[in-house]
């Protein structure tokens, strides 16, 4: 009587990809939600959610540069982009935890320590403003601190939703054609013809000033650029021949777009909302400097800006230098890793 040998075990995969791709949705979901908490104000002191935050952001980052890590840091300028780029988001996750001072709790604050220059202590001298003060008392770096968390924090919200937003109308007018494209790209142009600030104003006019109120004004100022984007690339791809082969195997539209089309439509997503995010904060400040942005009690670096912009001519120029520089810094450093971005994702695109 003859036996058969039991079937060998199945290996165990080893696939780097497999580990990735459960890893991409996982660490987004993460962000996505400590950037909800933190920004709803639930638990805001919690540490856990600060560190799953910034875990949440490495992981997307090192999936998003699998295999060309060696392409993405190609150069000196790649390096110093990222490098401050993190160091930023690592004082503006982490600023109630390394700011020397909370600047918005009254108790922590003494008129007499008002417009110091930096380099000053405190009028009882436990406390050196290395910044300076400014017309309140309330120490600049501190303030730096707490503004870089409100403005990214505002900025990639409103970013994330708006290209939730903008890839459904794309995708779907891309899909849909006719009549249905038509009317929906109509729309995009009508709201792509007007400045963005002149929008975020009239919207701002009309809301009143509040965290969430902004959030919703960056939404509809940007939605439409995703549209048109994802609206483009789309129309490319189903021209090609993986979509008429899948059509032909009589797979389900809700299929091909979820599983074909749209993760061909990621790479140009990725690119522009890395820039869309320094345009977001941008604009956030433009409306916060203008007076119609968050409230004083939740100030961004516009604000900063904004409350030290009237003693610049009496050479009390750190109160609105530095968040300036702040500013100049997080948006510069945005915008240098979005272009190597740009130069990694698109292997067409040479210099």
């Amino acid at each position: 009587m003859s036996m058969t040998a039991p079937p060998a075990p199945a290996p165990i995969s080893n696939d780097p990809g497999r580990a990735w791709r459960i890893a991409r949705p996982l660490a987004g979901i993460a962000v996505f939600g400590s950037l909800a908490l933190l920004f709803g104000g639930v638990d805001v002191g919690v540490f856990a959610l600060r560190v799953v935050l910034l875990v949440g952001l490495v992981v997307l980052a090192a999936a998003l540069l699998q295999g060309k890590t060696r392409k993405f840091f190609s150069g000196p300028a790649a390096y110093m982009a990222t490098f401050s780029l993190f160091v930023l988001v690592v004082l503006a996750i982490f600023a109630t935890e390394i700011s020397p001072q909370n600047p918005y709790d009254l108790r922590q604050l003494s008129i007499m320590d008002g417009r110091l220059p930096p380099g000053s202590t405190t009028f009882d001298g436990s406390m050196t403003f290395h910044l300076g003060t400014d017309e309140q008392g309330r120490d600049i770096l501190s303030g730096i601190l707490y503004g870089l968390r409100i403005s990214l924090s505002v900025s990639i919200i409103a970013t994330l939703i708006a290209m939730l937003i903008g890839v459904v109308v794309g995708i779907y007018a891309a899909w849909a054609g006719g009549r249905i494209e038509a009317v929906l790209m109509r729309i995009v142009d009508f709201q792509l013809s007007f400045p963005s600030i002149l929008v975020a104003l009239m919207l701002m006019a009309a809301f009143g000033r509040g965290l969430d109120k902004i959030v919703i004004a960056l939404i509809i100022v940007q939605w439409a650029y995703y549209a048109r984007t994802v609206r483009g690339t789309a129309l490319s791809e189903t021209r090609k021949e993986y979509i008429d082969a899948a059509r032909g195997l009589g797979l389900p539209s809700w299929r091909i777009i979820f599983r074909h089309l749209l993760p061909n439509c990621v790479p140009p997503l990725i690119v522009i909302s890395t820039v869309q995010v320094a345009n977001t904060i941008v604009l956030e400040s433009s409306l916060s400097f203008l007076g119609v942005g968050v409230p004083i009690t939740q100030p961004s670096l516009g604000l900063l800006i904004a409350n030290g912009y009237g003693y610049m001519l009496s050479g009390q120029y750190w109160m609105s230098m530095y968040p300036g520089l702040a500013l100049l810094a997080i948006v510069a450093s945005i915008n240098l890793v979005g272009d190597r971005l740009r130069d990694t994702l698109n292997p067409r695109l040479t210099r």
